[in-house]
């Protein structure tokens, strides 16, 4: 699915965006976390621990997560081809990242995803603070998922801050795939030192491709 050439809405964004099953499975689960969590109550101070961990984790998830597993490329162990669903489709996503259809995370990965995250919040921590670090989780990730697709899309950045995003990771598409990790935030990016000026790294010839001859 391909974007009109003209310059999008917020609110044309908002509808093309729950167009797609991601962003409905995860406000869906939202929703359900955030009513379970009003349902039993006993609020605490101590739930603003797991979102602090949730927060000051996210941007080095975020880089981690693309780094090795997005841009993992694939290889043969013994006679078995290694090469991630999630993986493939962000070649795809390279190759072209104008269709929409690929920016956002798989569905199997996705449901594979939330279960594990769930899975961790409400079986290593008490049930309220469980369920809060999980609804902070998910928020994460659907803000992660809405500015990816509004990157991608034909939304034009009108503010500072995203027009900071936007432009970053357009350099890592359409400039150099080895810089630019970020999406929602570019902490990791400044720290690890993969947020240079543009103009101080080549055009990489790579980008479109990762480096992979035929993607899968």
């Amino acid at each position: 699915m391909n974007q009109a050439a003209d310059s999008l809405s917020l609110r044309r964004a908002a509808r093309v965006f729950f167009d797609f099953g991601s962003p409905r499975i995860i406000v869906a689960v939202l929703a359900a976390a955030i009513a379970g969590r009003v349902a039993i109550g006993g609020w605490s101070w101590w739930d603003l621990l797991g979102p602090a961990v949730v927060l000051a984790a996210q941007p080095f998830t975020e880089w981690l997560i693309h780094v090795f597993v997005l841009h993992f490329r694939p290889r043969t162990v013994g006679r078995v081809r290694v090469d991630p669903l999630v993986a493939r489709k962000h070649r795809a996503h390279h190759a072209d990242p104008r269709e929409l259809s690929l920016v956002f995370i798989p569905l199997p990965a996705l449901a594979g995803l939330v279960a594990g995250v769930a899975a961790i919040c409400l079986a290593g921590l008490p049930l309220e603070r469980g369920l809060t670090t999980l609804v902070t989780a998910l928020m994460v990730l659907c803000t992660y998922e809405w500015t990816h697709y509004l990157i991608h899309s034909n939304y034009r950045p009108r503010r500072a801050l995203f027009r900071y995003v936007w432009r970053a990771h357009r350099n890592h598409h359409f400039r150099n795939e080895h810089y630019w990790f970020g999406v929602t935030v570019h902490v990791a990016d400044h720290l690890l030192g993969t947020f240079p000026e543009r103009g101080d790294v080549p055009v990489s010839p790579t980008a479109k491709t990762l480096g992979v001859r035929q993607a899968a």
